[in-house]
């Protein structure tokens, strides 16, 4: 089954389509994401794969998790989201084990909230797991921690996105300060005034990146008051 899920991604592939995401993705010297390797297969058609091999065995997604292939280990990942809804502590537990091979932001996007964020909505004694992840060194999990609450924010429960906001205020990643805001602003959607709230104690030390993706939605007057008060420069 392994075999075929391979060959059926390979069937989608694009030279073309694979320069581009290694482009996007950044996976030159240096960036982000070096090292990772695409084939150009587009995200829906890696749904169809997934979807198709929904039966897939854990230990051949353990196997396929750790391949150097992006599309291989969107698979499995995709894959697995299927699985949670089957066994949820086995496969949210299989997650957190492998985090490290969960290594580019869409990966981490498109699983941490249907794993790990639907885990502890239903387990709130677990929730230190949060913290663990956002003080790690390793990036992946860090967004791993602050992405995975968008569960939580869904069900308009605020307060761990708060509390992993605040532990990664002074994050000096990227692609960190725009997850954080991104998820700000997700809670400004549906409760404005409890994003304001965090806002007004945090804004002036706030990475420039983390303050413009959370106000994104505010009026331009308010946008502007908050930037022009900001203290940071980066």
């Amino acid at each position: 089954m392994l075999r075929q899920l391979r060959k059926d991604l390979r069937a989608s592939a694009s030279a073309e389509k694979a320069k581009v995401l290694a482009r996007f993705f950044k996976t030159g010297k240096g960036e982000y994401g070096e090292g990772d390797v695409f084939l150009g297969v587009m995200v829906p058609e890696t749904r169809k794969v997934a979807k198709k091999y929904a039966g897939l065995p854990l230990n051949s997604i353990n196997e396929l998790l750790k391949s150097e292939i992006h599309e291989e280990r969107l698979a499995s990942l995709l894959i697995l989201v299927e699985k949670y809804k089957e066994s949820q502590d086995k496969v949210m537990r299989f997650y957190l084990r492998n985090a490290k091979h969960v290594n580019n932001w869409d990966l981490v996007d498109l699983s941490a909230p249907n794993i790990l964020g639907a885990y502890l909505l239903e387990n709130k004694k677990e929730r230190k797991i949060l913290d663990t992840l956002a003080k790690s060194g390793n990036l992946w999990e860090r967004r791993i921690a602050i992405v995975a609450t968008y569960a939580l924010i869904r069900n308009q429960e605020y307060e761990e996105t708060f509390n992993i906001a605040e532990i990664l205020l002074k994050d000096r990643h990227d692609l960190i300060h725009k997850a954080v805001g991104w998820m700000l602003r997700e809670v400004g959607k549906r409760d404005e005034k409890a994003e304001e709230a965090f806002l007004k104690k945090h804004y002036k030390v706030m990475p420039k990146t983390m303050l413009r993706y959370a106000i994104e939605r505010f009026s331009e007057k308010k946008r502007k008051e908050y930037l022009i008060n900001s203290t940071k420069a980066y």
